[in-house]
C-alpha cells in the first residue's frame, strides 16, 4: 500500500469522519484536528468525532467544532488517526466499520493492520509527523492553523522533544513552523507545564502513594475511583502521573493503575532498555517501546502483583 492509495480514497470522497482512540491525548486531538482541516481545504465534508478530551485542548484551532457523535448515514470514507487496534476507538468503531472505505494512520508498533488501508510508520515520534507527509502528499498548505495542532501532537508524544524517538526531521519541521508564526513556546507551555488544581490533587494523591521495587527499578502507585470522585476529576487528568515514577533516579520501569469498573487501566513507562509495548500486550494491550497500557481484570492485590512480577522478568 503506498501514499497514493490514500490520496486516491481521499480525492474521490465526499462525506468523511475522523476518528481517533478513546481517552485521546495531544496527539490523539492535534492529529484529527490538523487532518480535519486539511480535508476541509480540500472541500470535503468533515466531521470528527471525539466524545470527550482534556480542557488542555480547548485551545487548538477548530477544537470547538468536534462533534460528541456522528450522522446517522454511513460516511463515504473513515479515518482513524494515532490508534493501533479498532477496539480503542471505544463505542465509536460503528462509524469506522460502516464506512464504505477505511484508512488508518498511525506510528504504534503494536498495531492490527484494521483498516482498507493501512499507512503505519512505527519509527515516527508521532502520528502528528506522518500527517505532515500526508498533508503534503495531498497538497494541503500546512498554515499557522494546522502546524499549531500537528506541533501540538509532536510535543505531548516526545515529551517536550525529550524522548529518544526525536528525529532531525521533528526539529526541521518545528523550524519551518516557527517561521509561519506558531508559537512553539506557547504550545508547550499550555501542553507540558501547566497543569489543573485537579491533576495537582491526584499527583499528589499518587506521589503519596509510591513503592519501590527490585531495588528501586521498578515503582508502583495508583488512583481508584474514590480518589478521582473526591477531586472531580475529568478526562486525563491523571495524565503525568505515571512519568513521575519513571522519573527518579534508578527507575527503570513506572507502574501506574487507575480503578475502572471492570478492574484497573494500566501504564507503563521505561527508561534506557524495558520495551513496555512488550509487556503490555500481556495484559490486552501496546504502544510504545517506552510507553504503553493496557488493562487487567483482577483483585487489587493480584494484578498489582502479576503486573510487577511480569516487569521483573525484563530487568537486566
Amino acid at each position: 500500500m503506498t501514499l497514493d492509495n490514500i490520496k486516491e480514497e481521499i480525492f474521490e470522497s465526499k462525506n468523511i469522519v475522523i476518528l481517533t482512540h478513546e481517552v485521546p491525548d495531544g496527539d490523539a486531538v492535534g492529529s484529527s484536528l490538523a487532518m480535519y482541516m486539511g480535508l476541509k481545504q480540500l472541500g470535503k465534508e468533515v466531521d470528527v468525532i471525539i466524545p470527550k478530551y482534556s480542557k488542555t485542548f480547548e485551545f487548538l484551532p477548530c477544537a470547538n467544532e468536534i462533534k460528541a457523535e456522528g450522522k446517522n448515514e454511513n460516511y463515504d470514507l473513515a479515518i482513524a488517526l494515532d490508534c493501533g487496534d479498532i477496539k480503542r476507538l471505544n463505542g465509536f468503531a460503528n462509524y469506522f466499520e460502516d464506512a464504505n472505505t477505511k484508512i488508518q494512520i498511525d506510528h504504534h508498533e503494536a498495531n492490527t493492520m484494521f483498516a482498507d488501508y493501512n499507512f503505519v510508520n512505527p519509527t515516527s515520534p508521532a502520528c502528528c509527523q506522518i500527517l505532515i507527509t500526508v498533508l503534503e502528499a495531498l497538497g494541503v498548505t500546512i498554515n499557522k492553523e494546522i502546524g499549531t495542532c500537528l506541533l501540538t501532537g509532536i510535543i505531548t508524544d516526545t515529551g517536550g522533544f525529550k524522548y529518544s524517538g526525536v528525529t532531525a526531521e521533528t526539529f526541521e519541521f518545528t523550524a519551518e513552523l516557527l517561521n509561519k508564526g506558531v508559537k512553539v513556546s506557547d504550545i508547550y507551555k499550555r501542553v507540558m507545564q501547566t497543569i489543573s488544581k485537579t491533576q495537582f490533587e491526584l499527583r499528589r494523591i499518587a506521589m503519596n502513594r509510591i513503592e519501590f521495587f527490585e531495588d528501586g527499578k521498578i515503582t508502583f502507585t495508583y488512583i481508584t475511583k474514590e480518589d478521582e470522585d473526591k477531586v472531580n476529576a475529568g478526562i486525563n487528568d491523571y495524565d503525568g502521573i505515571v512519568e513521575m515514577g519513571r522519573d527518579i533516579e534508578g527507575v527503570e520501569v513506572s507502574i501506574f493503575f487507575r480503578e475502572k469498573d471492570d478492574g484497573y487501566k494500566i501504564s507503563l513507562r521505561s527508561n534506557d532498555y524495558v520495551n513496555v509495548s512488550d509487556i503490555c500486550l500481556m495484559f490486552s494491550g501496546g504502544g510504545h517501546i517506552r510507553a504503553a497500557g493496557g488493562s487487567i481484570n483482577l483483585p487489587f492485590e493480584q494484578a498489582k502483583q502479576k503486573v510487577i512480577e511480569e516487569c521483573k522478568k525484563y530487568l537486566k
